[in-house]
């Protein structure tokens, strides 16, 4: 059962505002079906657009921030729980090991070294949990074919596509969660 689920996705509030409706959807959809949502802690860009959605909704938020960036200002106090912790690899095992399940939004670096982490970790056997592309706009066509180009080129072995499921929108993502939840 997909109890908790920790999305990974921009702290920018420059972000195109379909991401921040697909956020905002997601967050939403999450609180309905009683699904805790497990983020980066800030009250910024699309993470904050989630954790708001899922907390106007009456769902519950566990953020993770590291000290030096709730020292920017940046953390979101209005959480069901707030964790400070040292630093970003704390903040990184505590996303996985708290999630039962990943979703992906578009995002910057921080957003595809993440993703990079748990699919990697996923490829070695670390975990075995769902990890899903949320691939509005086609924000993720170009590393998907890219993926595409690794595989071909022998580079990683063709069934890495069985790693992740690509969703276009928050609707898919929530339909696909139901699915595993039944």
């Amino acid at each position: 059962m997909i109890q908790s689920v920790t999305v990974y996705c921009s702290s920018s509030n420059l972000a195109q505002e379909p991401f921040f409706n697909e956020a905002e959807a997601l967050g939403r959809g999450l609180a309905e079906r009683k699904i805790g949502l497990v983020y980066g802690g800030g009250h910024v860009g699309l993470m904050g657009r989630t954790a708001d959605a899922v907390l106007k909704a009456g769902g519950k938020v566990r953020g993770i921030i590291p000290r030096f960036l709730e020292e920017r200002e940046v953390a979101h106090y209005g959480l069901t729980e707030l964790h400070v912790v040292e630093t970003m690899h704390e903040r990184k095992m505590l996303l996985t090991d708290w999630a039962d399940a990943f979703v992906v939004l578009p995002g910057g670096f921080g957003t595809i070294d993440e993703f990079m982490e748990i699919l990697t970790w996923k490829h070695l056997g670390h975990h075995k949990k769902p990890i899903i592309l949320l691939n509005a706009d086609g924000f993720w066509g170009d590393l998907l074919r890219m993926f595409e180009r690794i595989a071909t080129d022998r580079l990683v072995s063709p069934d890495y596509v069985d790693y992740f499921q690509v969703c276009n929108s928050a609707e898919e993502v929530l339909a696909l969660i139901d699915h595993e939840n039944r």
